[in-house]
């Protein structure tokens, strides 16, 4: 059988599962859905945030060595997670304990997966570090809620793959199965966030993702991931790298398309490399 047929086969099972909602979806880690349940609680103060986080040691040594990063730094080190989540505050917290809880859910049995799921999850994490500086720098979006649309952008992958181990052969021709990825993780994804219960301008992100022609009234999230996809895949061997940018409506919608003084371009994108290298540490 040849690899585009065995796609074809692929993807009418997939989806049809998923229609029949018997498609296995990833959950949330509990620590996650803890934590956010306890920020939406608007009678919920940073204690009862730092006492759930300090249930999982990993994420709260991550928060800490966060707390201290460039991003946050202040005049006194921090050593405890009640202080971590003093000085990010809520908001911050519930986005980054959620980013690094996502990476328990990256897991795969046979070497080519992990290695799909290894690339998925770099990518996601520079995707998500470019989009929060976007945000900052662009628009008047959140963010840390940026950061986290750009984290999930790709999270409609996981069921793929996970389907996809027992199919060695359709793994083996990598530039096919990225493009069956491209082509489902949108509608797959949309599904597990909203599982997840997370809000419709994440969905939104998930579903448009792949979506360049994407162009809504005002500037969203979408506008915010299309960039920083594109912007990642700068200067590589991506069929996308060769889009050019003028023609992206979010590209103009961020205002990234005018011409500027070659001084001032390079200046200017100086700093936001720097700022999103920053930003890229905190998922080190």
């Amino acid at each position: 059988m040849s690899n585009l047929i065995l796609e074809n086969k692929f993807c009418v099972a997939l989806l049809e599962d998923l229609a029949k909602d018997k498609l296995v979806l990833p959950t949330l880690p509990e620590i996650a859905l803890q934590i956010r349940e306890v920020v939406a609680d608007e009678e919920a103060d940073l204690s009862q945030v730092a006492k759930i986080i300090g249930q999982d040691p990993a994420i709260s040594a991550r928060l800490i060595k966060v707390a201290n990063s460039p991003l946050f730094r202040g005049t006194n080190k921090i050593e405890t997670t009640s202080q971590a989540v003093t000085r990010m505050g809520q908001t911050v917290v519930k986005t980054m304990a959620t980013n690094m809880a996502l990476e328990q859910v990256f897991n795969a049995k046979t070497p080519i997966v992990k290695k799909y799921m290894a690339d998925i999850w770099t990518e996601s994490t520079q995707v998500a570090s470019i989009a929060s500086v976007m945000a900052k720098n662009f628009t008047q979006l959140k963010p840390d809620q940026a950061m986290l649309a750009g984290l999930l952008h790709n999270i409609g992958s996981l069921p793929i793959l996970s389907r996809a181990e027992d199919i060695p052969a359709l793994l083996k021709d990598e530039k096919i199965f990225v493009n069956l990825l491209d082509r489902l993780s949108g509608q797959i994804g949309s599904c597990i966030i909203q599982n997840w219960d997370f809000p419709d301008e994440i969905v939104n992100v998930i579903r448009e993702h792949n979506n360049y022609e994407y162009d809504s009234d005002t500037v969203d999230y979408v506008d915010v991931v299309i960039v920083a996809k594109l912007t990642n895949l700068e200067n590589t061997n991506h069929p996308d790298a060769e889009l050019n940018w003028n023609n992206i409506p979010s590209f103009h919608k961020l205002g990234l398309v005018d011409e500027v003084e070659e001084t001032e371009k390079s200046e200017f994108e100086g700093y936001i490399i720097e700022e999103i290298e920053i930003t890229q540490n905190l998922f080190v």
